[in-house]
């Protein structure tokens, strides 16, 4: 079953949010950081957003957790308020 890492953060601006669609325009991404997906979710009025990356395996999860848990802060979209592992249980287009 794929799982879900969700981490919400505090303090996104629109021009952090534009910084990151650049760099991922630019096809840049953490090393060894195994994600199929990632979305980035932002309230620009409330500067929050949340991040939902998903990996196919558990051995992925845990090690993308330590790419991003040892990532500097200034990497991140804001200030981590938390991080949240789930299960998938439904994924489809509609």
């Amino acid at each position: 079953m794929a799982l879900a890492r969700v981490v919400s953060f505090d303090g996104v601006n629109r021009d952090r949010i534009e910084e990151m669609r650049e760099e991922m325009r630019e096809g840049e991404r953490p090393e060894g950081l195994p994600a199929t997906e990632i979305v980035l979710l932002h309230d620009a009025d409330a500067e929050k957003s949340l991040v939902i990356l998903f990996f196919d395996t558990e051995d992925d999860y845990r090690r993308a957790d330590d790419v991003l848990n040892a990532m500097p802060a200034g990497e991140t979209p804001g200030r981590r308020t938390s991080v949240t592992k789930y299960e998938v249980a439904l994924r489809t287009k509609i």
